[in-house]
């Protein structure tokens, strides 16, 4: 699949694409154009601005941190209605402290990281849910949703509307793992930090990923549970959802 997925290219921002054109396991794929996920939006230039417009996109979900948003407004064009679902950030002021260690490792923000992940797929669940649902209601699409980097909790809800969708465990790391090739990794880090601790930081990590959804679906019992009770999509709803976005 390497020309999946189908990236954005864009002046002020990176990693920007579309999740259409996946395969599901139906042999299906997701529709093009509908559903993109991104980093920060806050540099688009007024070029930028008129090809998110031309894309159609009219809901842009920020699962940034309020403080992180208000510090790095988005400019989005007057088209775009941007929708706060907060899930604020819980690694800077832990990757601070570990800059001061001299013993401190890669190892050490991937077990940050860990607790992060677990974190999206548990108690901050409720929001990627009203993300989903978001994308049933009428004349939202296109819809996109970001974070900084768009690497970590727009990675969860990626994977989260993947699998949704019906795509298989190895596409939604593929999708994961684009990250790595696509963003530009100019997230600001704290100043001092060791360039182990900022390359782990910056990389994705697919064992954490599917660590956070393992856990996710072993505690709603199931898959099946988890998108009915976790993510609000029962039989009718997750139709719905496949029916609007599936090829």
């Amino acid at each position: 699949m390497t020309d999946l997925p189908h990236a954005v290219p864009l002046e002020g921002a990176s990693n920007l694409r579309d999740l259409g054109g996946w395969p599901v396991a139906d042999g299906r794929r997701v529709r093009r154009g509908l559903i993109y996920r991104s980093a920060t939006l806050d540099g688009l230039t007024g070029a930028d601005q008129a090809r998110i417009a031309g894309l159609g996109i009219r809901t842009v979900c920020d699962l940034r941190g309020e403080r992180e948003a208000a510090a790095r407004p988005s400019r989005l064009p007057p088209s775009a209605e941007r929708i706060p679902l907060s899930i604020e950030p819980a690694v800077g002021a832990s990757l601070r402290d570990l800059a001061q260690r001299e013993e401190a490792t890669g190892e050490d923000v991937v077990a940050l990281l860990r607790q992060a992940y677990l974190d999206y797929s548990g108690r901050f669940l409720g929001l990627y849910r009203r993300m989903l649902a978001l994308l049933l209601e009428p004349g939202r699409t296109a819809l996109m949703f970001h974070c900084s980097a768009g690497k970590d909790r727009t990675g969860m809800g990626a994977a989260l509307v993947l699998t949704a969708l019906g795509a298989t465990r190895r596409t939604v790391v593929e999708d994961y793992v684009a990250t790595d090739r696509l963003w530009r990794r100019d997230h600001p880090l704290p100043p001092g930090t060791p360039k182990p601790l900022g390359d782990a930081l910056l990389a994705t990590h697919p064992e954490l990923l599917e660590e956070a959804l393992d856990a996710a679906i072993t505690a709603h019992g199931g898959l099946p549970l988890l998108l009915e009770r976790g993510l609000g999509l029962d039989a009718a709803r997750l139709a719905a959802l496949r029916e609007m976005y599936l090829e």
